[in-house]
């Protein structure tokens, strides 16, 4: 009987331990089936954030150029109007010599008018002046002229420039001293 219950006992040990084993094994494999499930339900977290951000940008982004689209919108149309408005203010330098108040006032309110109007739209005038030192970034320098004194400075200002909020739609021309 001993060897029976030896032989009975290494059965039931190594049935045990194969039961345990296969219960670890089990418990094993469920522990990686469920780390495995944690891993994918982080990459698809993962995977959501970034096309939410993704998607995020693109909205900042259209919105951004939908803006910039709405400011430079009336650039054609406003740069058309640059010849007029100079022609204009050609026209009111000859008007008020000829001494008839009545026509220089008159001409002065719709001029001030169409200035008005363009100036609502987003046009504003490149301030450039005589003496002002030289920038090719703001201005373009049509002629050269000797003058020591104003060397590397504007000497004269030929052309006004416009901007249409940041964006300059024409620069202003003018003589550089040299």
């Amino acid at each position: 009987m001993t060897t029976e219950n030896t032989e009975n006992e290494k059965e039931l040990d190594e049935a045990t331990l194969e039961a345990n084993a296969n219960g670890e094994q089990l418990i094993i494999e469920e522990l990686t089936a469920e780390e495995q499930l944690k891993k994918e339900l982080d990459a698809e977290k993962d995977k959501f954030l970034r096309l939410f951000a993704e998607f995020e940008n693109y909205k900042r982004r259209t919105a951004k150029e939908r803006l910039e689209l709405f400011k430079t919108a009336n650039q054609e149309v406003l740069q058309s109007m640059l010849p007029v408005l100079d022609d204009f203010d050609r026209a009111m330098s000859e008007i008020s010599k000829s001494g008839d108040e009545a026509l220089t006032k008159g001409v002065q309110l719709i001029h001030e008018k169409l200035k008005g109007t363009l100036v609502s739209k987003g046009l504003e005038e490149v301030a450039v002046k005589a003496g002002d030192a030289f920038n090719a970034d703001f201005a373009e320098a049509i002629t050269q002229i000797p003058s020591p004194e104003l060397k590397g400075k504007i000497v004269d200002v030929i052309e006004k420039g416009y901007q249409l909020g940041d964006k300059i739609i024409r620069f202003p021309k003018v003589v550089v001293g040299q």
